[in-house]
């Protein structure tokens, strides 16, 4: 029996190491171990730098074809079609939907090239950018292919309540579009309950969960993490304050920036910023402004070092402004789960994130955007025995998080 062809249409990809990117490429990856042949249509690597990497940046005004080897199947390529794109450097409302627009053009030129090349059985679109679903749409209606659409974030919620988009009129314009999108796609699915549920009242249709999933075995708790603070030039008696992932605007990271004022007055008290984004810089001349010494920024960490540095870490942040609770889920939870890592979590009561730390006792909760809850928070942390704590969290992401349930699950879809 012939195996079933997959395409995949998707703004971000390997190798980016954080964020959709990370998840859209370990599921292809995943597709093609068991067996599916993939092809994906996707952008040159960008994020969360915001600049083209190497050694991609030379051939990015054009088309690039390559192909890939999945890490448990040697013997069937991913073919992947790289499209041009505008990637600002410094993005900004109009400047982002000028990204998603000029990937959209050039990626669908290419799957009206792929249209004479082979057949497809399944196309997968995943959103953002949330236009790319008319791609899967199309190819649906001319080629009778069964049509996935999968939604990393609410894009046009998270533009409208956090006033990036500021028309009404525009965001009628884009919601008719989704809707639109919705209603041809055999199967949508999304990241959180929240989520699923925001898509269910707003379409009246049904939302398969297919949550962010995590590789266990390679997110694990290590013993002696007292000792790894080494390899990050700190010293084994400093408590570490990690904030790891993407510093953008949804994640509020001046209140951090607050409460290391707060709490200087507590000895070897080190709050890490490590990742990268439009909003690091900022970040960077504020902290000197407020002459804050107990404030390190890292880079992003290769990935045979992350392991060791969420173990390190006394305590895990996990931010977001209060208008972000059911537009978005962060992906950074999942792997702070999986290392048995003790997280402060900021989300409004009654949202899907709060609603699902609070009741599997997975980590301390606060109100989102309020500076004095973060600093007395993390000083309860420092005094409290959280043992508890991390054994839920590291049990919950064995049972619900694991790359064999998730999929397990989502390719009875698949198939």
């Amino acid at each position: 029996m012939q195996a079933k062809r997959i395409l995949f249409i998707g703004g971000n990809y390997y190798p980016e190491p954080t964020g959709i990117g990370k998840y859209n490429g370990e599921m292809v990856d995943i597709l093609a171990s068991k067996g599916y042949r993939c092809t994906v249509v996707t952008s040159y690597p960008y994020y969360p730098y915001w600049n083209i990497q190497e050694p991609y940046k030379r051939h990015s005004k054009w088309y690039k074809r390559e192909f890939r080897l999945s890490s448990t199947n040697l013997t069937n390529p991913i073919e992947i079609y790289r499209c041009p794109q505008f990637v600002p450097h410094n993005p900004s409302s109009k400047s982002r939907i000028i990204l998603d627009l000029t990937f959209f053009c050039f990626s669908f030129l290419k799957v009206l090239q792929l249209l004479f090349l082979r057949r497809y059985d399944s196309v997968i679109t995943i959103a953002p950018c949330f236009q790319i679903g008319l791609l899967g749409t199309f190819y649906k209606i001319l080629t009778g292919a069964k049509f996935f659409y999968h939604i990393q974030d609410l894009q046009i919620d998270a533009a409208h309540e956090l006033k990036m988009i500021k028309s009404k009129f525009l965001i009628k314009i884009l919601l008719r579009i989704e809707k639109f999108i919705l209603k041809k796609a055999d199967i949508v699915s999304s990241i959180s309950e929240g989520m699923v549920k925001k898509i269910c009242d707003k379409y009246e249709r049904e939302v398969v969960l297919f949550p962010n999933w995590v590789d266990v075995k390679s997110f694990y708790p290590l013993e002696e993490r007292t000792q790894l603070k080494c390899e990050f030039n700190l010293s084994s008696f400093d408590k570490v304050v990690l904030y790891s992932g993407a510093v953008g605007e949804k994640q509020g990271l001046e209140n951090l920036l607050h409460a290391a004022q707060e709490l200087r007055h507590i000895a070897n008290l080190k709050f890490l910023i490590c990742g990268s984004g439009p909003y690091k810089n900022r970040l960077k001349r504020m902290a000197n402004e407020m002459q804050l010494k107990n404030v390190i920024f890292l880079p992003i960490q290769p990935q045979e070092k992350l392991n060791d540095l969420l173990n390190m870490a006394d305590i895990h942040l996990v931010l977001q402004k209060a208008n972000a609770g059911d537009i978005c889920m962060p992906s950074k939870l999942s792997t702070i789960l999986s290392v048995g890592g003790l997280a402060i979590v900021s989300a409004s009561p009654g949202s899907d994130l709060y609603q699902l730390v609070s009741a599997n006792e997975l980590g301390v909760m606060i109100n989102p955007e309020n500076k004095n809850s973060l600093s007395e928070a993390i000083e309860k942390a420092l005094r409290d025995n959280s043992e508890n704590i991390k054994r839920n969290a590291r049990s919950y992401a064995e049972k619900f998080l694991s790359v064999e349930h998730v999929f397990g699950k989502y390719m009875t879809y698949v198939n």
